[in-house]
């Protein structure tokens, strides 16, 4: 379909706002693809305010492709720690090698190479082509699908495959081909700052006047999602185990979630247990052994963590023994010391910090 004033206008309209209301952030500063790539996977999941010092940090340590992947995995995740999805850090580095054996250290400028490097979809291509190089490729994100949606008034479920078709198709035909990276910046800045989720700002928006939806009074019925997202609890119980100045640690190798991070010993059950009934199962016994723990304090009592497709409830528990059982020989064995040298996951971050200001938690025996 061929591209109409009307089109053109929408974008224009865009990008005027964006030139009065763009926020000042980092990699808006550069067109350095890896800068912009980093950016962008950090920000998938990351909300801008919480995800720019993750990006300075990540940055300051791996300023570039071959710094990426040169490191270890285990170093990468360490300096993801905090932000979750850890299989996304993974993909980083092993594209990051890819580019060092394939690319010839240089971060591919073809819009189908970048589509194909691991853990990079269309939305990421489209974002590091224009970003970087201008290309007129349309990102389609969650601001996307929102502001359109409104606009157009489009009642298609935008997580269905016919969805997904008409939104790109309708994306393509409004970016303006010779200024694709601001259009493409300005519609995401839009979707976040003025077209947003359960409050937008309809009242000072500029498109008030061309937006069905608002003319409809039913600006909150978009986008339209056919399928919810089923989620399931999980029941996590974690001793951190202090003998002498030494602890005990394994790590994630399985096909699950926070996979390579590390964490303290742990029984997962089916649902909800107190610490008698933790006690006498079979895997307490196969932490433990036959020693009695000198003593036992509940440190954090169900805390709910949140993940995309499950939602985890944990019992942190800080055990002391006087006596190392053989079973534990099976565990990572540290100094208490070295505990910040190893990545784990957010919510064993959140174990520490309750940790650190509240050393009177409840004593079991």
């Amino acid at each position: 379909m061929k591209q109409t004033d009307k089109d053109i206008e929408i974008s224009t309209m865009l990008v005027d706002w964006y030139k009065e209301n763009q926020r000042d952030l980092p990699w808006r500063q550069t067109t350095d693809p890896y800068k912009i790539w980093i950016s962008e996977i950090i920000l998938q999941q990351t909300r801008v305010v919480q995800g720019l010092d993750y990006y300075y940090r990540f940055i300051d340590r791996f300023p570039t492709v071959d710094a990426l992947a040169a490191a270890s995995e285990e170093e990468v995740l360490k300096y993801w720690q905090g932000l979750g999805y850890y299989s996304r850090a993974r993909n980083l580095h092993a594209s990051a090698q890819y580019i060092m054996l394939h690319c010839g250290g240089i971060f591919p400028s073809s819009y189908e190479t970048i589509l194909s490097l691991k853990g990079i979809g269309e939305y990421t291509a489209a974002a590091i082509a224009s970003f970087a190089w201008n290309m007129p490729y349309p990102v389609v994100d969650g601001n996307v699908y929102r502001v359109f949606s409104r606009l157009f008034a489009l009642d298609t479920p935008i997580d269905t495959g016919k969805g997904k078709k008409e939104f790109y198709e309708l994306a393509n035909m409004l970016i303006n081909p010779s200024n694709a990276s601001m259009h493409n910046q300005a519609v995401m800045d839009f979707g976040a700052l003025v077209c947003t989720p359960q409050a937008p700002y309809c009242i000072s928006c500029p498109f008030q006047h061309k937006c069905l939806a608002f003319a409809g009074g039913n600006v909150l019925d978009y986008p339209v999602k056919q399928h919810k997202t089923k989620s399931r609890n999980r029941y996590f119980n974690y001793f951190h185990i202090e003998w002498n100045d030494r602890t005990f640690l394994s790590r994630r190798d399985k096909s699950d979630i926070w996979k390579g991070l590390y964490e303290f010993p742990l029984i997962e059950t089916g649902q909800s247990v107190n610490f008698t009934e933790l006690s006498s199962l079979p895997d307490f016994k196969a932490i433990f052994g036959f020693q009695t723990p000198l003593d036992i304090m509940l440190v954090l009592n169900e805390k709910k963590h949140v993940l995309s497709h499950q939602v985890i409830y944990a019992n942190f528990y800080k055990v002391r023994i006087s006596n190392k059982d053989s079973a534990l020989d099976k565990f990572i064995e540290i100094n208490s010391s070295e505990l910040d040298n190893y990545a784990i996951s957010r919510l064993t971050h959140i174990y520490f910090d309750k940790l650190a200001e509240d050393r009177k938690s409840t004593r079991l025996n």
